[in-house]
C-alpha cells in the first residue's frame, strides 16, 4: 500500500509556506458554489489544483478532495450521496456506465468480454477435459458454469463488505474501489483460497444419507449454487447486502429436507446460523458504537484533534495488526512464540503508518502546534463525548489519518474476503465435480488450482458488473459517512469477525458490518439511521433461508428429471 492517501496530498499541498492556514480558511468558509474554477470541479470527489507542481497523489492517480467537501461534514452534519451511484431504474449496462463514468459502448464492451470469457474459458480447463464422454463433458461444463454464476453473484454482493465505508466515507472513489478490490479478492481466492474442502456438508447437510444415489446428490449441489445465486442476484439488484453463506445453507436445507428427510439436515448447525441473524449485527453495532464514541472522547475533544489522531493511528494499527497475525495467521504452533509474532508484526505496522503519517502530514501538524500554542483556535468543546467535532485544517488532518487507515483495513478485507468466501461457490462446485469424475464424496474434496482461479474471476466479474449497487447501499444509504465513521464500522466489523470466528460463535461478516455502519449512526443519534433501508435489509435477511429452500427444491425437480439423460 502506498503511503499516500486521498486526504494527504491535500494536506501536504495547504502545508506549504505562508499558505497552511490561508488555503484551509480559504476552502472551509466559502461555499462550494463560489469558489474558483481551479479548485472545484466536481465528480466523486472535488479535485484541487494547489499548485503547478505534482503531489504523490497525481503520480498514483488516487482520489483528491478539497477540505470543503469535508468541512459541512464534520460530525453533525451528512454529506451528500452521489447521484451517480443511485438506481435510476434504467437498464443495467447505463447504470454501470453512470456508476464507473465510462461511456455506455465501454460498458457494453466489458460485459461482452466476461460474457465470453465466461462461456469459453471453461472448455479448456482440465476439470473438462479429463471427463470422457460427451454427455460427462456437458455435465462438467454446466457446473462449472454454475460455479462461476455463484461466484459472479458472491462478488456483486458480498465484496461491498470490504468497500462499502471506504466509497461512503470518499476514502476511495467506486472507480478505484472496484479495481482494487478487483485485484485483492483474485488474489485472496487464487493464493489463500482453501485447496481442501469440506464444503459438501456446509455443516448442515448429512451426506450420507444420499449415498449410493450420486445422480441426486449432484443434481442437489448444482441445485444449491443455482438457487444461491439467483437469491443473491436478487438481493443485489435491489441492493441488500444478505450473506452468501445463509444462501447457500438455505438451499442446502431445501434439498437435503425435501429429498432425504428430517435426518439429512443438521437442525443443532441450523439454529446457529440462524441466531447469527441477532447476534451479527448487535455485536457489530455495539463495538462500532463505543469506537466512534472513543473518537469523539480522545480525538475530537482533545486540545490538539489532528495530533490525537496522528497519535491514536499507530496504536490502531499495532492492535489490529497484533491481533490479525495471532488469530488468522499464527506463525508458530507454539504459544508464547506466536504472540512474540504478532507483537513483532503489529509493531511494523505501527512504525509504517507513524513514518508515512510525519512524512505526509509533519509540516500541518507542526503548523497546527504552533497555532494551538499561542491561542486556541480549535472550536470544540472539552470533555464529554458530545463534542462539536474539529474545524479547519485540524479536521483535514483527523480526516487524512482515519482515511488513510480505513484504505489500509479496507485492502485486507478485500483479501482476505476472497480467500474465505471463494469456498461458498468453490466448495460445492469441487464437489459436484468429484461425483462426475467417480470420486466416492467423502468429507474432504480436494479443489484444483483452476478451479480456485475459476472462483476468482467469477468474483471479479460480478463485483465489476454489479458490485456498486449494494456499495452504494453499505456506503450511503443506511447513514451517511465520513472517514472517521467508515473506520469505526469496518474496524468494529473486522474485530468482531475475527474474535467470533476464533472462539466459534455464528457470525455473518456481511449483517456484522451492516450493524457495525448502524452503529455509527446511533453514535450520532437514532434519526442518524434511515429505518426504511434498514427495514428492508432486515426483511432480505430473514427471509434468505426459505427464499433459497424453495428455490433449491424447485431447481432439484427439474434438474433430477434432466439428469436422467444422462446419468
Amino acid at each position: 500500500m502506498s503511503q499516500s492517501s486521498p486526504f494527504f496530498s491535500i494536506a501536504r499541498a495547504h502545508a506549504g509556506a505562508g499558505g497552511r492556514a490561508a488555503a484551509a480558511a480559504l476552502l472551509l468558509h466559502r461555499p462550494a458554489t463560489q469558489l474558483p474554477p481551479s479548485i472545484h470541479c466536481p465528480r466523486y470527489f472535488p479535485l484541487v489544483k494547489v499548485s503547478p507542481a505534482r503531489t504523490v497523489n497525481s503520480h498514483l492517480g488516487l482520489p483528491r478532495a478539497t477540505l470543503s467537501s469535508f468541512a459541512n461534514a464534520d460530525d453533525g452534519s451528512s454529506a451528500k450521496p452521489d447521484a451517480s451511484v443511485e438506481q435510476n431504474g434504467g437498464s443495467e449496462l447505463s447504470g454501470m456506465a453512470k456508476a464507473f463514468h465510462i461511456s455506455p459502448g465501454m460498458a457494453i464492451s466489458i460485459s461482452v468480454v466476461i460474457a465470453f470469457a465466461a462461456l469459453t474459458v471453461p472448455l479448456a480447463m482440465r476439470s473438462l477435459i479429463f471427463h470422457g464422454t460427451t454427455k460427462m463433458k456437458v455435465l462438467a461444463y454446466l457446473t462449472l458454469l454454475s460455479g462461476f454464476y455463484m461466484a459472479w453473484n458472491i462478488g456483486a454482493n458480498d465484496v461491498a463488505n470490504a468497500m462499502g465505508t471506504s466509497v461512503g466515507s470518499g476514502a476511495l472513489t467506486l472507480r478505484q474501489a472496484v479495481l482494487t478490490a478487483a485485484v485483492l479478492e483474485f488474489s485472496g481466492a487464487f493464493l489463500m483460497g482453501t485447496h481442501v474442502t469440506s464444503t459438501m456438508q456446509k455443516g448442515i447437510l448429512v451426506t450420507s444419507v444420499f449415498q449410493g444415489n450420486d445422480p441426486l446428490l449432484f443434481a442437489g449441489l448444482l441445485s444449491s449454487l443455482a438457487a444461491a445465486g439467483t437469491w443473491l442476484q436478487v438481493a443485489s439488484s435491489y441492493g441488500w447486502p444478505v450473506s452468501t453463506t445463509h444462501c447457500i445453507v438455505g438451499a442446502m436445507v431445501g434439498f437435503g429436507l425435501v429429498y432425504g428427510g428430517v435426518n439429512a439436515v443438521f437442525w443443532r448447525s441450523l439454529a446457529r446460523v440462524s441466531s447469527s441473524w441477532v447476534i451479527s449485527p448487535v455485536m457489530g453495532a455495539a463495538v462500532s458504537f463505543l469506537v466512534y464514541k472513543c473518537i469523539r472522547r480522545f480525538v475530537y475533544s482533545a486540545p490538539n484533534p489532528g495530533q490525537a489522531a496522528a497519535a491514536s493511528a499507530p496504536i490502531a494499527v499495532f492492535t489490529g495488526v497484533t491481533a490479525i497475525s495471532f488469530a488468522a495467521f499464527p506463525l508458530s504452533e507454539i504459544f508464547y512464540i506466536a504472540v512474540l509474532q504478532a507483537l513483532a508484526c503489529g509493531a511494523i505496522g505501527a512504525i509504517f503508518v507513524s513514518r508515512a503519517i510525519k512524512k505526509q502530514l509533519g509540516d500541518l501538524l507542526s503548523s497546527e502546534a504552533e497555532k494551538i500554542a499561542s491561542a486556541d483556535n480549535t472550536d470544540v468543546q472539552q470533555g464529554g463525548f458530545d463534542v462539536a467535532g474539529p474545524r479547519g485544517a485540524q479536521l483535514q488532518i483527523v480526516y487524512g489519518v482515519f482515511g488513510y487507515m480505513q484504505v489500509l483495513s479496507a485492502c485486507f478485507m478485500s483479501f482476505a474476503h476472497g480467500g474465505n468466501d471463494v469456498s461458498n461457490a468453490i466448495g460445492p462446485l469441487a464437489a459436484a465435480l468429484s461425483l462426475l469424475q467417480g470420486v466416492a464424496s467423502s468429507a474432504e474434496i480436494v479443489i484444483p488450482t483452476e478451479v480456485l482461479a475459476w472462483g476468482g474471476f467469477g468474483i471479479v466479474a460480478g463485483l465489476t458488473m454489479w458490485g456498486y449497487r449494494v456499495i452504494a447501499t453499505i456506503g450511503k444509504k443506511i447513514t451517511e459517512l465520513t472517514p472517521t465513521r467508515g473506520f469505526a464500522a469496518e474496524f468494529a466489523a473486522a474485530s468482531v469477525v475475527l474474535f467470533a470466528s476464533k472462539l466459534g460463535l455464528p457470525i455473518s461478516a456481511t449483517h456484522t458490518l451492516v450493524g457495525s455502519v448502524m452503529g455509527v449512526g446511533f453514535a450520532r443519534g437514532l434519526n442518524r439511521v434511515r429505518s426504511e433501508t434498514v427495514r428492508e435489509i432486515v426483511v432480505s435477511w430473514l427471509i434468505t433461508i426459505p427464499v433459497g429452500a424453495l428455490l433449491s427444491i424447485f431447481y432439484t425437480l427439474i434438474l433430477t428429471k434432466i439428469l436422467k439423460y444422462f446419468m
